[in-house]
């Protein structure tokens, strides 16, 4: 496969520790209700050949509403369905199509891994690309980064993009179509911008850092007082804003911050987690949500840090009221074995791990702690509750993991 880590301009010596290349924000962003209808001329004004990648489901929703549209503007469609995964096999293959149909713009939709693979496959062919998120469950549809699996699903690496999508377009009554579920997952992946930004970029005095931190505290309590009352009603004004939050503003956190202000340990226990077979049924939203109370014990176990066992408890509540996991049980997790757990967590340590962005040093065992007790009550004196395997199996089984 021809290398799809393209070398991004270089900076010369005098200039490279001060200068940041920063891509905050799609060109153009779209949203309402019934929007997607109305933007044909929009996405025509970026190519005439469109490929439009997605998966089964989400080419069904919106090939139907976008066809229409797009012939009215004489452009010539097609479509491929390798856009559900985000493999480099599936991207050779888009390559390979976009190629037959000498596309001029890629039109990603669905998930993230939909959007993650459109805007991976039109960096490599240098085409413009538009985002159509067919749900609430990441901010995918924003960002300029991608992330690259297995062809059995587990994370592999990351890819920093040229730039945000060229259109971004966030119809309300599409994102309506997806299961409530979605958003639930999308509600837990944009906490965890708070958790893991505070942490890797919440002791800086540097203006755009500082400005994503508290984007990303408002991001939180904004989650915390709507959550509950739009997903009680959706469609509805609350819903949309929770939308809104999920999808755009906590791409822009991460635009605004850059790689420094992005992912610590939340994510990295995400990607541990994608490389067991039997955890593939839950979303990127729910793993990650999980990894934030690992992150949070950590803080516990290894810190002695009361305020992280109050923000955990804090958010047991939460994720009870809105459904989300707090445990490895929860994850549908309990039929892995002990290897199993530590393979995950071996994985989540790698040396070019974010979860190395956290205070202090984190081994294998001390993760597996911190794995196998997210939903212990607070305690006085934390620290080291569980530091050695024998006490991990005693409360891994305890668990009926």
């Amino acid at each position: 496969m021809t290398d799809l880590h393209h070398d991004l301009p270089q900076l010369s010596t005098k200039t490279r520790s001060t200068s940041v290349l920063l891509m905050p924000a799609p060109a153009q962003v779209m949203r309402g209700q019934g929007v997607l209808r109305q933007m044909g001329a929009a996405i025509a004004r970026l190519g005439q050949r469109p490929l439009i990648v997605g998966g089964d489901r989400s080419l069904a929703i919106v090939a139907p509403m976008l066809s229409p549209m797009l012939e009215q503007q004489s452009l010539q469609l097609a479509q491929t369905n390798d856009g559900s995964t985000c493999t480099e096999a599936s991207l050779n293959q888009m390559c390979q199509r976009v190629e037959q149909h000498q596309a001029d713009c890629i039109i990603g939709v669905g998930g993230g891994k939909a959007l993650d693979a459109a805007k991976l496959l039109a960096y490599h062919c240098r085409l413009p690309v538009v985002t159509i998120p067919t749900s609430g469950a990441t901010c995918a549809a924003w960002t300029a980064l991608s992330n690259v699996y297995s062809d059995q699903g587990a994370f592999l690496y990351d890819v920093p993009l040229s730039q945000c999508p060229n259109l971004l377009i966030l119809d309300y009554d599409l994102i309506q179509t997806a299961p409530p579920r979605t958003l639930v997952a999308g509600i837990g992946d944009a906490l965890a911008k708070w958790y893991e930004a505070s942490v890797s970029s919440g002791h800086s005095e540097r203006t755009l850092l500082v400005t994503a931190v508290q984007q990303a505290r408002v991001l939180r309590d904004l989650l915390f007082q709507k959550a509950i009352a739009a997903l009680q009603a959706p469609g509805s004004e609350v819903w949309q804003d929770v939308v809104d939050a999920t999808v755009l503003v906590a791409g822009m956190i991460g635009g605004v911050g850059g790689a420094q202000c992005r992912t610590v340990a939340a994510h990295a226990v995400h990607n541990g987690l994608t490389h067991l077979l039997q955890g593939h049924h839950t979303l990127h939203g729910e793993k990650v949500a999980y990894g934030i109370l690992v992150q949070l014990r950590l803080e516990e176990m290894v810190m002695g840090n009361l305020l992280a066992a109050t923000a955990r408890q804090q958010l047991l509540k939460f994720y009870e009221d809105i459904r989300l996991p707090q445990s490895l049980q929860d994850l549908g997790l309990n039929q892995i074995t002990l290897s199993e757990l530590q393979r995950a967590a071996e994985i989540a340590c790698q040396p070019n791990s974010d979860i190395h962005r956290l205070p202090f040093e984190v081994t294998p065992t001390q993760l597996m702690a911190a794995m196998v007790s997210t939903t212990a009550p607070m305690s006085s004196s934390p620290a080291t509750s569980l530091s050695n395997p024998s006490r991990i199996e005693m409360s891994f089984r305890s668990q009926e993991v």
